[in-house]
């Protein structure tokens, strides 16, 4: 009698686990049925919630639903990758991460309270962001060599600006001053708007910013630009040598963005959006409009877009170590 009660409960085990992947089978044919939900982890109108606001009503267009797109800000975008975190694995409630989210935090805040590596799945890369070393005009040096040896004449006279402790501009300037080997001083601002109007003012003589906040200024002469911080050249200003080729060979700080789900949600869910993400970035006019904007679309499968996060995750956590830089 017991055999056979151990036998059945197998067999019911057997059933109910066939039963419920022909459910997730069958609900991952059916999505989306109904509209999808991103957040956004940072501010509306900045430069990561502009891109966003470009991609995702194509993505939204190949799935055939609404994507309704919601900012949760805070805390170099951990509250609103936190929410996500935390929500139902059902395809229905995406993250917009970014390096920040998914490769600075990690070192940066010591208490952070979601896992990036475990509770997330990469769906897809969106944009390579690259950062452009710019300096005030009256700075007399026009080229990367010029810049290294004026801040070797007069060590720890030369400030570079930043959008805060630990962004991208922190860090960038950290990585420079690093592989330079120079004296500058890091001076934080409360955003990339007002570090860039010092900037533009002389109060500060430098800085890396991400190619869609630096671009316009120098566009229109405000700020002169010296070479970007990608491995390549930048499509949209191709004039600009790269700083790796400038004298700092490797020398690599660039932004990127991608689309995560959270850890749990069906593959098929996954793949769905990933084909979504990969059809939306190779239309012809959003590939004029980003570019335009300091960004280059770079779709990735899941497995590549992980393999990505991790070389990055580790090329940031050595610029938060060199900084020092710690958030509570």
């Amino acid at each position: 009698m017991g055999h056979q009660c151990g036998s059945l409960a197998r067999t019911w085990r057997v059933l109910c686990a066939w039963v419920l992947a022909l459910g997730l089978a069958t609900a991952a044919q059916a999505y989306p049925d109904k509209p999808l939900h991103l957040v956004v982890p940072f501010p509306a109108g900045g430069g990561a919630d502009s891109l966003a606001r470009l991609v995702m009503p194509n993505v939204a267009e190949v799935l055939g639903q609404p994507i309704v797109i919601e900012n949760r800000a805070g805390a170099g975008g951990n509250i609103g990758a936190e929410y996500v975190a935390q929500a139902a694995p059902d395809g229905y409630t995406l993250l917009y991460g970014t390096n920040g989210t998914h490769a600075i935090n990690p070192s940066l805040y010591p208490k952070l309270r979601f896992d990036p590596a475990k509770d997330f799945m990469p769906v897809s890369r969106l944009t390579e962001i690259a950062t452009m070393l710019i300096v005030n005009p009256q700075l007399p040096v026009d080229s990367v060599p010029a810049l290294i040896a004026q801040a070797k004449a007069q060590p720890g006279k030369l400030n570079f600006a930043s959008a805060g402790n630990g962004t991208t501009s922190h860090l960038a300037g950290e990585m420079f001053r690093t592989q330079a080997g120079i004296d500058i001083v890091h001076v934080p601002y409360r955003g990339g708007a007002l570090a860039m109007t010092d900037l533009i003012g002389g109060q500060v003589q430098l800085m890396i910013e991400v190619m869609p906040n630096a671009l316009p200024q120098v566009r229109a002469g405000k700020v002169r630009g010296l070479a970007v911080g990608s491995l390549i050249r930048f499509p949209g200003a191709p004039e600009l040598p790269t700083i790796a080729e400038s004298g700092l060979p490797g020398f690599e700080a660039a932004a990127w963005d991608g689309i995560f789900v959270p850890a749990g949600t069906p593959t098929a869910v996954v793949a769905r959006l990933n084909a979504a993400v990969q059809l939306a970035l190779a239309d012809p006019a959003l590939v004029t409009a980003l570019r335009a904007r300091g960004a280059v679309p770079v779709a990735s499968t899941p497995e590549s877009f992980a393999q990505f996060i991790a070389v990055s995750a580790e090329r940031w956590a050595q610029a938060v170590r060199s900084s020092g830089a710690k958030i509570e």
